[in-house]
């Protein structure tokens, strides 16, 4: 099984970015993407702004955006080769 990478939060925000989230607002060092589907469904997911997140906090990350995004897209994105 590959390994899931180390990532900061920038680099976290980059990679939603590229499937469309955007950040809709930030509180204390939390930052709320949002995206909408074609449909109308608001999607959310909520990303700490941490200069290093910990391991499981990037897996949390990566089940809650699964939920959005197709794997196989998001694994190459979030687990080193």
């Amino acid at each position: 099984m590959p390994r899931l990478r180390r990532l900061n939060s920038r680099e976290v925000l980059r990679i939603l970015r590229d499937f469309g989230f955007e950040v809709a607002s930030m509180r204390g060092s939390h930052a709320k993407l949002v995206r909408m589907t074609a449909s109308g469904e608001r999607q959310v997911l909520t990303v700490p702004l941490h200069a290093q997140l910990r391991t499981g906090t990037v897996r949390a990350i990566y089940r809650q955006a699964s939920r959005f995004i197709p794997g196989d897209e998001l694994q190459a994105r979030f687990f080193a080769d």
